[in-house]
C-alpha cells in the first residue's frame, strides 16, 4: 500500500511505501528510500445526504464517512437527522448520477435507507379460512422464531414461517430472524 507524506531526509511530499502497519507505522520513502515512521493523513470526514424511511414518512438526514470509504446496499450506519440519531440500512446509493450497489462515500450523492431501530413487523394470522393481518412495533434487534407463540394485539398464535427481507423463506422450527430482516410473519391462531 501506497501513501502520500513529506519525506523528513530527501523534503519531498511522496509516495512511501507502508512497511509495517502497527499503531505507528513504518514507511519507505519511493524516491530516497529513507525508512522512517509516518502516521497517513488523516481523511476530513464528509456527510453524505440520507433519504430515510420509516412507514411512509421520508425525512432528509446526513451520514459522517471518510471520502476514500465504500458504502454498499445492506450496509448498516448511523444517520444523523437533526439532534436525533437513528440506525439505518443502504437500499439504494445514487453515485454520479446513476444507481450503483457500492461506491466510494466522496462520489455517493444520496443514499436511501430505512430505519431499523424500530420497525414495524406484519403477519397474517390464519384460523381456517379467515386471516387476519396484523402488526406490531418493535426494536429492530428483537428476534422471532419459527414455531414460537406470539401475541399481536388480541391475537395469540404460533409462527409457522416467515419470509425475509432478501427473500428468503424460513419454515424449519427454530429458525430465527430479527425484526429489522422480517418481511411478513405468517403463523396460525391459538
Amino acid at each position: 500500500m501506497h501513501i502520500t507524506l513529506p519525506c523528513p531526509s530527501c523534503g519531498e511530499k511522496c509516495e512511501h511505501l507502508l512497511v509495517d502497519e502497527s499503531r505507528n507505522p513504518v514507511v519507505r520513502c519511493t524516491i530516497c528510500g529513507h525508512t522512517h515512521r509516518g502516521v497517513p493523513p488523516k481523511e476530513k470526514e464528509i456527510q453524505v445526504r440520507v433519504i430515510l424511511s420509516q412507514e411512509g414518512e421520508s425525512r432528509v438526514c446526513s451520514v459522517s464517512l471518510e471520502p476514500g470509504e465504500f458504502v454498499a446496499l445492506g450496509d448498516f450506519l448511523a444517520a444523523e437527522c437533526g439532534d436525533e440519531a437513528s440506525g439505518v440500512e443502504v437500499t439504494s446509493i445514487e453515485a454520479k448520477g446513476k444507481r450503483v450497489k457500492k461506491a466510494r462515500a466522496r462520489d455517493a450523492s444520496t443514499l436511501w435507507t430505512r430505519a431499523i431501530d424500530q420497525v414495524v413487523v406484519r403477519a397474517s394470522v390464519h384460523k381456517g379460512w379467515v386471516t387476519s393481518p396484523v402488526s406490531v412495533v418493535c426494536e429492530g434487534s428483537e428476534e422471532f422464531s419459527v414455531g414460537e407463540s406470539w401475541t399481536f394485539g388480541p391475537l395469540p398464535f404460533r409462527i409457522t414461517h416467515m419470509k425475509l427481507r432478501n427473500g428468503k423463506v424460513l419454515r424449519k422450527d427454530g429458525q430465527r430472524a430479527p425484526a429489522r430482516l422480517v418481511k411478513r410473519i405468517y403463523g396460525n391462531r391459538l
